[in-house]
């Protein structure tokens, strides 16, 4: 089988049931962004030289390929999927819990940065709200199940901690942000 099927060189792309619609719609903008925030958690993964980070990482890169299927059946489609659920949510939670054990409880906040895995977790975790409010935008226009935004905005906490938690494996304390005073450098 070929890679390339030049079905979409006209700027339209194929859902699930075989639906098509246009590249530049919110629904394909929705799974445009969960795709790149999969994509850059892979670099973490590569990155973290931990094989516990590496396997919630694929665990989570799993569920973001799950998410976007979900994306690919619209509510009027053929098929419909629902592959993300409250079980999902609940995980990142407890993984969260469990971070926040090793960690100082925050009193400032922190700029992105560290040690590099911790660095592109920040980057994921950016790109993960970009995702999220690409989700709102699409469910102005369709019915978005509320556990997918539940979803995407814990991933965002799960990335915060971890990304802390990279750092303090690392030995590398939380870089904090400096309010300028005055205009001051």
């Amino acid at each position: 089988m070929k890679i390339y099927t030049k079905a979409g060189d006209q700027g339209e792309t194929g859902l699930l049931g075989g639906d098509r619609i246009s590249k530049a719609s919110r629904r394909i903008e929705a799974i445009g962004e969960v795709d790149e925030l999969n994509a850059s958690l892979g670099i973490v993964a590569t990155t973290c030289n931990s094989e516990e980070f590496t396997q919630k990482i694929q665990w989570i890169q799993n569920r973001l390929f799950d998410f976007g299927s979900e994306l690919a059946c619209p509510p009027s489609g053929k098929f419909q999927l629902e592959v993300i659920h409250p079980c999902h949510v609940e995980r990142l939670e407890s993984e969260i819990d469990t971070f926040e054990t090793e960690l100082a409880p925050l009193k400032n906040f922190i700029l992105p940065g560290g040690c590099v895995s911790s660095s592109h977790m920040h980057l994921s975790r950016a790109i993960c709200r970009r995702s999220e409010r690409s989700l709102l935008r699409l469910a102005e226009e369709e019915s978005v199940r509320p556990v997918m935004f539940e979803f995407l905005n814990r991933l965002s906490d799960w990335m915060f901690c971890a990304s802390r938690v990279l750092n303090s494996r690392s030995g590398i304390a939380d870089i904090i942000w400096v309010k300028d005073s005055l205009g001051q450098a």
